[in-house]
């Protein structure tokens, strides 16, 4: 697998504690240049375009990195990878996808809404070059197949967990970027802890505001955030923020409470290990198979295109179980599991902002 450096790598002295345990890896790829500005699209090599953070943040874009291994490894595919920069902009990025579009890589997918407007240039320029864009709805176009998940409902099962394993009715959300979709993590989780505890408290905070992105690659603001929320009475931490939730992760198992993790499931992240007792759960966004799906229909001739939808009826979203500890708790998992029979027949609806 070839790894795009130097068109990006991640300037981030705190992602250490995420890095630690991922290495490059994998065989390289012999990647073809297209003679033309339309590459004939070889679905012989895929490739994702990293966000902010970077592979290594144990959460978002491993995730999808783990898509692309599996189709290495089942389909045989060549695969590339491309990281961003701290503090690009938007000509960055479209650098970034017109370079992996000319060298054949098909399908090419943008890991985080932050790519939509980039994909929408790209992708009228290599028209049969079909492009994957996770997390947003908003750019459409015949080669360009939206991955999308209902976070909010994951979200909601964090809740109730959340609210049946605290002790001071206090719980905590930080979001790494106010944006729309983070708010849909709120919203979910808000609801199922008010739903499960009318009477509880949840402090929310956001890491940066945009048009200021680096919420999501700062691991001391996630863990300096989630102190404050632990002084404040919290015993249960839920972070949708990328690389800076590792900090939050840190901050919260080392004050003895609870952490939730988000994306991957982070009680199995290398990276995380030595926190791991006290991460109770993830929620789990199925991005692997997104990834992975999306490669093989290439593969197939027949590209995914338009929305494809994740939900708990799917099993696209989801709550890990990983951690014993957490397996162990019969009445949360009943509650658990009884939420997401009713989200999934339309008993509870969830909301999708606060």
């Amino acid at each position: 697998m070839r790894r795009i450096t130097r068109i990006a790598t991640v300037g981030i002295a705190s992602a250490a504690l995420a890095l630690s345990a991922t290495a490059c890896g994998g065989k390289k790829s012999s990647d073809s240049t297209a003679s033309s500005s339309e590459s004939a699209g070889s679905s012989k090599s895929a490739a994702i375009a990293y966000d902010i953070g970077g592979r290594g943040d144990q959460s978002f874009n491993d995730a999808a990195f783990a898509g692309l291994e599996k189709a290495e490894k089942e389909l045989k595919v060549k695969g590339a990878e491309a990281e961003p920069t701290e503090g690009e902009s938007e000509a960055d990025k479209v650098q970034r996808l017109t370079e992996l579009a000319r060298k054949g890589n098909n399908p090419v997918i943008g890991v985080g809404f932050a790519y939509a407007p980039a994909i929408k240039k790209v992708a009228e320029k290599f028209p049969k070059t079909t492009f994957g864009l996770i997390d947003d709805t908003s750019v459409t176009a015949p080669n360009i197949a939206n991955l999308v998940f209902n976070e909010e409902q994951g979200s909601y099962l964090a809740g109730v967990a959340a609210a049946k394993a605290s002790k001071t009715g206090t719980v905590g959300f930080i979001g790494g970027v106010e944006v729309p979709l983070i708010k849909k993590f709120e919203a979910g989780f808000t609801q199922g802890v008010k739903d499960t505890n009318p009477n509880a408290k949840v402090l929310s905070a956001y890491l940066t505001q945009p048009p200021d992105f680096s919420g999501f690659a700062k691991p001391d603001l996630g863990k300096a955030t989630a102190k404050g929320q632990l002084d404040g009475g919290a015993d249960v931490i839920y972070s949708a923020a990328g690389l800076a939730g590792s900090g939050a992760i840190e901050a919260t198992a080392n004050a003895g409470k609870w952490a939730i993790g988000v994306d991957s499931d982070q009680y199995n992240q290398a990276g995380l290990s030595k926190y791991k007792d006290k991460i109770l759960t993830s929620v789990t966004k199925d991005v692997p198979d997104a990834v992975y799906n999306l490669i093989k229909s290439v593969e197939d001739g027949k590209p995914q295109t338009g929305e494809i939808r994740y939900g708990l009826d799917k099993n696209g979203v989801g709550l890990a179980d990983s951690n014993p500890a957490y397996k162990s708790m019969a009445e949360i998992t009943a509650a658990v599991e009884k939420a997401k029979a009713d989200i999934i027949a339309k008993k509870i609806t969830v909301k999708t902002a606060p």
